[in-house]
């Protein structure tokens, strides 16, 4: 069973994810919440898996939840966003998110993102993805790939292009396993931490977590 969080300072954004969740046989809803520092206090109190978080509450913001709950705790972040957020977006990432979802996602999108980030995968939305990509075009510079093979290079493409390791082994006749290894040497070599900041490197030439300045 999955265990959930829900953040966000609208009463009927946590009311119709918790109808949303509640009816899934393996996720419940623990608890709804409306700030950032009672999200932390109880990610830090209680065994929560995932944790979905708003960016903008009073108080603390949903990326300085973030920071707190990821550094003392080990609930995974999603991050619930609108585009009007977007300069949330690389500031999430570094802060250890590990999804990050627009609040129009679809209901089964939403769901598969919490079953995957259980699995140890990270979530960009395409929407999301572009967004950052438009935002970050004025300091773009080439993404340095030359310690990577060409299978990386190529894998790394797929996954900036929003592909799942499992789509990616189907394009590129690999099984599935092969492409979370190479996965895993890839964020080896680039010194990165998940595949979102694989996607926003290889898109604007900047690791997240070692640049800040966007």
């Amino acid at each position: 069973m999955i265990k959930l969080l829900l953040v966000d300072d609208s009463e009927l954004i946590t009311g119709g994810l918790a109808v949303l969740l509640g009816v899934e046989a393996d996720l419940t809803v623990v608890k709804c919440v409306d700030r950032g520092e009672e999200a932390v206090r109880i990610c830090q109190q209680q065994t929560i898996d995932v944790v979905l978080l708003d960016v903008r509450m009073p108080g603390m913001s949903g990326v300085e939840a973030t920071k707190h709950i990821t550094e003392t705790t080990d609930t995974k972040v999603i991050i619930l966003t609108t585009f009007d957020e977007d300069e949330y977006i690389v500031e999430g990432i570094k802060n250890g998110a590990v999804g990050y979802l627009l609040k129009n996602t679809e209901p089964q999108q939403l769901i598969q993102a919490i079953r995957s980030v259980m699995k140890g995968q990270s979530i960009l939305s395409q929407d999301v993805l572009e967004k950052a990509k438009q935002g970050f075009q004025p300091v773009k510079k080439t993404a340095d790939l030359t310690s990577l093979t060409p299978r990386e290079v190529e894998i790394t493409r797929l996954v900036a292009a929003g592909l799942s390791n499992k789509q990616i082994a189907v394009q590129l006749y690999l099984t599935e396993g092969t492409v979370n290894n190479s996965l895993s040497t890839i964020l080896h070599k680039l010194e990165l931490d998940h595949r979102t900041q694989v996607a926003i490197y290889y898109l604007t030439g900047k690791a997240g977590d070692h640049d800040a300045a966007f």
